[in-house]
């Protein structure tokens, strides 16, 4: 099968790498450079399973600037073209899916067209209505980021939704589903066939849940620190509950990334007219942590503040909504100075703040190091550094 895969962020890259084991995928962006890497057997983003794949040798992949040509060719498109919230609309930025919709109507492409951009609710249906000569279904992405092949690899569920007055394109969606299992190393893989609208709000749904237990377990690393507890033996006691559970409970400055930070508020806005109280509170408590952790942060009357990584997770490279730039924009309100470690960052200053890339000098300038999630190589100053990572891990 040839497949065109739209896009080659997280999502579009890890996608078309585990489908090109078994199918002729080309892959499109609009950045030359990505195109190049790609090209060339390197990944344009950090992850190390793409990485590998790319690497290898084994991937039937190609990647272009030229999405007509691309599509023209292809049997299945997957597009996967970045979403960004727009907080003055309350909405995501749907324009990058619209601009390839309207190239595959203007080529009269006749195959299936996979949505795997986050959209709002009720998006794929009213697209649907809007391009009716176009076979549009709705996958989610659950990935982390720095892990997203490795996720698809490896898939909690499978996810393909199907617009209520199209009903017609159920073998399709089935379709898809079988080509995510076969690239999967899992076997019996729960897939769910649903409702697009339905598959939609399975994603802002999941991702608000997880942005709920991250607040939850800050919002408690905070009433104890505040109140001089072990946030550790509180956190460790109420995790033996088994409804509660062990894991993904390590406080931080706050969660952020690709996808809690706009799905929260994506959904927030979907409640619109719907009775709601946690919703609201999920977003509002993100908030509120980070201007707690720059409150005790200043309360050390730090000469110069050194902000170490600006990554949300190890092994990745996306700065994309992290909590630490909040947490810098509040210092930065009350008049705290700065400098940056961040290797993988090319630029001079961010959020005023110089850029030291200099380990060594970055180490010796901070009197106060804050850092979302520890390294080892910050052992030596450890008397410096304020973290409320309490486990060493990115979970």
């Amino acid at each position: 099968m040839n497949i065109a895969v739209a896009g080659m962020g997280y999502v579009g890259l890890s996608i078309a790498c585990l489908l090109a084991q078994h199918h002729d995928v080309c892959a499109v962006d609009v950045v030359k450079e990505k195109v190049d890497l790609v090209n060339a057997g390197k990944t344009p983003i950090r992850d190390k399973e793409i990485e590998d794949a790319l690497a290898s040798g084994k991937l039937s992949l190609t990647a272009t600037l030229d999405g007509q040509a691309a599509y023209e060719k292809a049997d299945l498109i997957v597009i996967a073209t970045p979403t960004n919230y727009d907080t003055a609309r309350n909405y995501f930025d749907t324009s990058s899916i619209e601009q390839v919709l309207d190239l595959l109507t203007f080529i009269s492409f006749d195959g299936t067209v996979v949505i795997k951009s986050t959209v709002p609710v009720g998006y794929t249906e009213a697209t649907s209505r809007s391009y009716p000569n176009l076979k549009l279904l709705f996958s989610p992405e659950f990935l982390r980021e720095g892990h997203a092949l490795y996720d698809n690899m490896h898939p909690t569920r499978i996810v393909v939704g199907v617009p209520f007055h199209r009903e017609q394109l159920k073998p399709a969606a089935e379709s898809f589903a079988a080509l995510l299992a076969e690239g999967a190393m899992d076997e019996d893989v729960e897939k769910l066939i649903v409702g697009s609208t339905e598959a939609e709000a399975i994603k802002l749904f999941a991702n608000t849940y997880l942005a709920l237990r991250v607040s939850y377990f800050n919002e408690l690393d905070t009433y104890a620190e505040s109140r001089g507890l072990n946030a550790d033996e509180i956190i460790h006691g109420v995790g033996l509950d088994p409804r509660i559970g062990l894991h993904y409970n390590n406080p931080s400055f706050g969660y952020g990334g690709y996808c809690l930070p706009k799905d929260s508020k994506q959904l927030l806005a979907n409640f619109n007219h719907v009775p709601q109280n946690l919703i609201r509170a999920i977003v509002d408590s993100n908030s509120t942590r980070k201007d707690f952790i720059a409150s005790q942060v200043a309360a050390r009357h730090p000469r110069l503040v050194g902000v170490y990584r600006l990554a949300m997770k190890k092994g990745s490279d996306n700065f994309r909504q992290s909590s630490i730039l909040g947490v810098m924009e509040r210092l930065g309100e009350r008049g705290v100075d700065m400098i940056v470690y961040e290797p993988t960052l090319h630029a001079d200053e961010i959020v005023g703040a110089r850029v030291v890339n200099d380990l060594d000098e970055f180490k010796r300038l901070s009197d106060v190091i804050i850092c979302n999630r520890y390294d080892v190589e910050l052992n030596d100053v450890q008397d410096k550094v304020y973290t409320r990572d309490l486990w060493k891990t990115d979970e």
